[in-house]
């Protein structure tokens, strides 16, 4: 069974595909990348069961495409955005971001990636993103800006709050959600999977308790 799953995800997905696997005979298959370039694929025949995307918009297009079970689609996620860096004096919070004191900021390009959308709407809500503008570098999915920081190709940048919630290294500022429209994530059943028995189990754990509990675990809220 093989899901398309967005890049901010990777790790919550890769706990709940184990506990599924333990709790059934199923084996979910992930392949990961920015909701924009996984949607593509998606209409260009790529062989996926499942799409977990990181926003709703993609999951509505995957629909309207004929690509996707209608009636399947739900929220399986809320998620954050957090500024994050090696360096602790440059997640202190939005004033950072007004100083500009350092030289390239990281975010998923915000054409495909739902979080890199994100990024942008709290640069223009703090009034920062015509300043900022210059040093920007876009990655193709939150994991790539992630990267960016990492490797320290960035200073700092906005990223999924589940990539670094438990991390070792760096720090981070969690932006309010008043900053950005909700990133709602929504899953849905592609129609490749419509007779697969796994798929729709899958689905049904990822709305249950077991996997609510990971992703709290992660950072992510959980769909009212």
């Amino acid at each position: 069974m093989a899901v398309a799953v967005a890049a901010n995800f990777r790790e919550a997905a890769a706990e709940i595909g184990e506990e599924f696997e333990d709790q059934t005979e199923h084996t979910a298959v992930f392949s990961y990348g920015s909701s924009g370039q996984l949607f593509a694929q998606i209409v260009q025949g790529a062989p996926f069961d499942i799409f977990l995307s990181a926003d709703r918009y993609r999951v509505s297009e995957a629909v309207q495409a004929g690509e996707a079970v209608t009636d399947s689609r739900f929220t399986y996620a809320i998620g954050r955005i957090a500024l994050f860096s090696l360096d602790p004096s440059l997640t202190t919070g939005p004033q950072v971001l007004r100083k500009a004191r350092f030289g390239r900021l990281a975010i998923a390009q915000p054409r495909t990636a739902p979080y890199g959308k994100a990024a942008v709407e709290a640069m223009e809500a703090l009034g920062v993103l015509e300043t900022l503008a210059s040093r920007i570098v876009s990655g193709q999915s939150v994991a790539q800006a992630y990267q960016f920081v990492h490797s320290g190709n960035a200073d700092l940048g906005f990223v999924s709050l589940a990539q670094v919630r438990t991390s070792p290294i760096g720090e981070y500022w969690l932006v309010p959600e008043r900053l950005h429209l909700p990133i709602r994530q929504d899953a849905v059943l592609l129609k490749r999977g419509a007779r697969s028995e796994a798929a729709r189990e899958f689905l049904s754990f990822l709305g249950g308790s077991d996997a609510a509990t990971i992703l709290v675990q992660y950072g992510y809220g959980l769909p009212q």
